[in-house]
């Protein structure tokens, strides 16, 4: 059995500079080629988190204010992190894969904790491709609207408090329905959900009708495999619009809002071959929003800027990776220009495409993540005002998160599990603590994975 100990005293200089003035640190003392041993029971973590070193392992627990001891293990990168030793006998296990630590002495509770808690699951319907959270029924409490693909329905998960989740109530859409939108329509101050239905080349409008209970649907007729929606307002009449990437028909659609939850006819714009993601921003800050769209069979992304009266002009097209599944729009790099986040499914990357004035783009930056990352979020979770990045990967059944190292470069990811085949992330603060949450549509299990922020 090891019994080494060392006092890890390096470990204040690389918090220090990791956090900068929080002046977090932590003593650890450091067992060597062991593990923890406890009487009549498996020590438990409360989180295992994968970090790619020792000293982010320590670093997860500094993070976690009831950790009180770690192990690492080096083949896995599995980091354990725990909270409770009362069953611990005193005695190490010999494991020549694990390094274990106890706290000796701590200043911490950081403002800029990143880590997320274990995964908590919430049945839905089959095959929930698409995920938003939203406050529904104005309790001021975000509940969770998923589609489920293969039930042809969407579902709503109430929220019933402190991030907690009622059982679905579902409402009959269209055939395959791969991605929701939901926003006030109709102006009555109660949010709308909106459905791209892939299998009937339609879209439908489902209005509240109060303390979150919905109406039956009204479909509108767009192209040939509507597989991604937005709703924004793009000809500035106060009105949101529906913007829709149709996959099989290599276009976007837009919808324009005649008033009271009612749209016109599509109006169609050529983008790039198996459009599957779409996002409107302005990204000329000529105060007009833009549509940005990732095309999978081109390996490209479609930049249509707004000539205004939400008319467009012809695509611009980006080189990105193979198979861009999922796209974003933000300003990572705070330089008041929103850059594009896109997935490469193909290449298990994500890319960075700086905005270079004018709504012209550079070269993407890529980032190793997880395998076929599917879909991306761009949202601050460590509280450094900069945005982070987290990605679904559908091929691993993980999320990945990127920190924001600062000028709009991204950390090594760190991953959390979630359920089979995730589809589609979102996140949001789901339970009022003021730290955002992480919410996934897991395709293959049936589910959604709720996991709260530290």
């Amino acid at each position: 059995m090891a019994s080494t100990r060392v006092c890890l005293w390096l470990l204040f200089m690389i918090i220090t500079q990791s956090i900068g003035e929080d002046k977090q640190s932590m003593i650890m003392s450091v067992m060597i080629d062991s593990k923890f041993q406890c009487v009549n029971t498996t020590c438990l973590p409360f989180i295992s988190v994968i970090t790619s070193n020792i000293i982010n392992c320590q670093v997860a627990c500094l993070t976690q204010s009831q950790c009180i001891a770690a192990t690492f293990h080096r083949a896995t990168s599995d980091c354990e992190l725990f909270d409770n030793m009362l069953n611990h006998n005193g005695n190490m296990l010999t494991d020549v894969d694990a390094t274990s630590m106890n706290v000796i002495s701590e200043t911490r509770f950081p403002p800029g904790c990143s880590t997320f808690l274990n995964q908590t699951t919430y049945s839905v319907g089959n095959g929930p491709s698409s995920v938003a959270v939203v406050d529904v029924n104005s309790d001021n409490k975000p509940d969770i609207v998923v589609t489920n693909e293969a039930s042809n329905s969407v579902g709503i998960l109430l929220n019933a408090g402190n991030g907690i989740f009622n059982n679905q109530t579902t409402y009959i859409v269209g055939n395959s329905p791969a991605s929701v939108a939901v926003l006030d329509v109709n102006s009555d101050n109660k949010l709308d959900i909106i459905v791209g239905n892939f299998g009937t080349t339609t879209v439908s409008v489902l209005l509240n009708a109060g303390n979150g209970t919905f109406n039956a649907q009204t479909t509108y007729s767009v192209g040939s495999g509507p597989w991604s929606i937005a709703v924004v307002d793009v000809n500035s009449d106060n009105k949101p619009d529906i913007v829709v990437a149709n996959e099989v028909s290599n276009n976007v659609g837009v919808l324009v809002n005649i008033g009271s939850g009612i749209f016109s006819a599509q109006t169609t714009y050529v983008v790039g071959s198996a459009p599957r993601s779409i996002a409107v921003a302005d990204v000329n800050s000529d105060s007009n929003p833009d549509i940005v769209v990732p095309n999978q069979g081109s390996n490209t992304v479609s930049v249509l800027l707004n000539t205004g009266s939400g008319t467009f002009n012809a695509q611009t097209t980006y080189s990105v990776g193979t198979n861009p599944f999922s796209v974003a729009v933000a300003d990572v790099n705070s330089d008041n220009k929103p850059d594009i986040v896109v997935t490469n499914a193909g290449s298990n990357t994500v890319g960075v495409l700086f905005n270079a004035g004018s709504g012209t783009f550079n070269a993407q930056s890529t980032y190793s993540v997880g395998g076929n990352p599917y879909s991306v979020a761009v949202v601050d979770v460590n509280r450094d005002n900069q945005p982070d990045i987290v990605v679904a990967n559908w091929g691993s059944n993980t999320v990945s998160v990127l920190l924001n190292a600062g000028n709009g470069t991204f950390n090594a990811q760190t991953t959390y599990s979630v359920g089979t085949n995730p589809f589609s992330v979102a996140v949001v603060d789901v339970n009022s603590d003021n730290k955002p949450d992480i919410i996934v549509a897991n395709w293959g299990s049936n589910t959604v994975s709720v996991l709260l922020h530290c």
